[in-house]
């Protein structure tokens, strides 16, 4: 079986529920204070703002009462005299951070402003991370004039309105770029706050990143992470890279872009089992079973009730292959039995509503989409906790796989994957990998990587895209 690197090999980026804990830890183990985090904190935007804005650019800086705004006023005084800095302290000054830094502004000769109106940057610290009470009506009208006005807009650690679990309050701080201190934090990766988080950076804090942060399991995905399977050697010959096994159902076209997108992806063999005549390409064999050469199994994608119980038992639920069940598989009580198979390779790649349907037929509690969607982290979490030998892969904005203990993060995603076939060869490339010796959480991942992958190569309109475009693109990753 290929092993790929471990997360610790691979550099992957861990991401937190808080960082409050690894804060705490620099000031009585580092001796680092507040004060010096906060510099730290303010001397990275303030870097951000000086690469990529020539001085004299205009600056509007909104700082909130408290810790975070004292960063923002710390930034505007890192600014003062090479930019054009606007400071607007909407609330006054409270917290004893806040009150110092104001202080130290001030006698470089910051001046505050009351004008909210469009500048070159426009940079929130009005609340970061942490917020868990409702916005009050002052702050949504501040929010409401900062989204109107023009200029690129930098959130300070987390967009104001982004509550502490990534939830999207009524209104939010809608920035292009944010700026998160020190680790990074699961409320930026839920799936409703995304159009309002932007681009994430991470800035440290005065210290590496490997002494600040501590051990934990989840971690973010970054398009470098990707490998595929390249072919290295010379000699070789197709049973060197396995059988893929697709099954075809009444929607025979999930199962057809499936199985090509398995070929595409390196399986040696790719055959689709149905028992109706079907146009095959080229490219792809066919059976009324599953041949002995098989090497993994992919079913769901358009199944239907085109097999019976009987046949599902013998080739699918007491085969010991690696499997992918996607789509209708996720709706079986039959196939779902699979789940409880701990010696097996499994990967689920349920959308929001296909776990809300696994998880009443595996569990008897019903949950809403809202719900999932609202809590994905604590989602993948609960399977994870009666599941844990299962790959889970919760498709969305920012697809979540997880097993064992660890929790991977693909953030990559875009909206031109909002089009039907796309899960579909996302099954063609997880069973592929399996199919060649991955194991299954390396599969989820590598395949998710790719599709994204593949998805932002594109170059026709963000509507446009067609599942059979994705499969092009595969072909030409590097």
């Amino acid at each position: 079986m290929i092993k790929l690197n471990n997360a610790e090999e691979m550099k992957m980026q861990r991401v937190f529920r808080s960082c409050k804990r690894l804060d705490k830890r620099c000031y009585t183990i580092y001796g680092l204070t507040e004060d010096i985090l906060m510099e730290h904190a303010a001397t990275g935007m303030e870097q951000y703002i000086r690469r990529h804005f020539a001085k004299e650019s205009s600056v509007l800086i909104v700082a909130g009462a408290g810790n975070n705004g004292a960063d923002g006023i710390a930034l505007a005084r890192l600014l003062h005299q090479d930019y054009d800095v606007k400071l607007h302290l909407p609330f006054g000054v409270k917290s004893a951070m806040a009150k110092l830094q104001w202080s130290r502004a001030k006698a470089l000769g910051v001046k505050k402003t009351d004008a909210v109106g469009g500048a070159d940057v426009i940079v929130d610290a009005v609340f970061g991370a942490g917020i868990n009470r409702p916005l009050d009506d002052q702050t949504i009208l501040l929010l409401h004039k900062l989204n109107s006005v023009e200029g690129l807009k930098v959130a300070c650690d987390i967009p104001t309105g982004v509550g502490e679990d990534g939830s999207l309050m009524p209104i939010a701080f809608k920035a292009d770029v944010t700026l998160t201190m020190g680790a990074y934090k699961e409320a930026l990766y839920l799936d409703e706050s995304k159009d309002v988080i932007g681009k994430i950076e991470r800035l440290n804090l005065g210290l590496s990143s490997s002494l600040y942060e501590t051990q934990n399991h989840t971690f973010v995905l970054e398009s470098g992470d990707i490998k595929l399977p390249v072919r290295q050697k010379a000699t070789t010959h197709k049973g060197m890279f396995g059988h893929a096994v697709i099954f075809v159902g009444e929607k025979e076209g999930a199962g057809i872009m499936a199985g090509t997108a398995a070929a595409r992806f390196g399986a040696g063999l790719t055959t689709l089992v149905h028992h109706e005549k079907i146009m095959v390409p080229p490219c792809l064999m066919h059976a009324t079973t599953v041949p002995k050469s098989a090497s993994a199994l992919a079913i769901g994608m358009g199944l239907g009730d085109c097999f019976d119980r009987d046949f599902l038992q013998q080739y699918v639920i007491d085969s010991h292959l690696p499997i992918v069940l996607d789509a209708d598989a996720l709706s079986s009580d039959l196939l779902l039995c699979i789940v409880a198979q701990r010696e097996r390779e499994i990967v689920l790649t349920p959308h929001p509503k296909e776990f809300v349907s696994l998880w009443k037929r595996l569990t008897g509690e019903i949950l809403k989409v809202s719900e999932v969607q609202s809590r994905r982290f604590e989602m993948v979490r609960m399977f994870n906790h009666r599941y844990p030998h299962v790959t889970l892969l919760l498709k969305g904005a920012n697809t979540l796989i997880m097993q064992e203990e660890n929790l991977y993060i693909n953030p990559l995603g875009c909206s031109t994957l909002s089009k039907g076939g796309s899960g579909d060869v996302l099954s063609g490339l997880i069973v592929s990998l399996l199919a060649q010796g991955y194991p299954a959480i390396d599969a989820a991942i590598q395949g998710s990587l790719a599709l994204a992958a593949a998805a932002k190569n594109y170059q026709g309109s963000s509507y446009a895209m067609l599942a059979t475009d994705l499969i092009d693109e595969v072909a030409q990753l590097e």
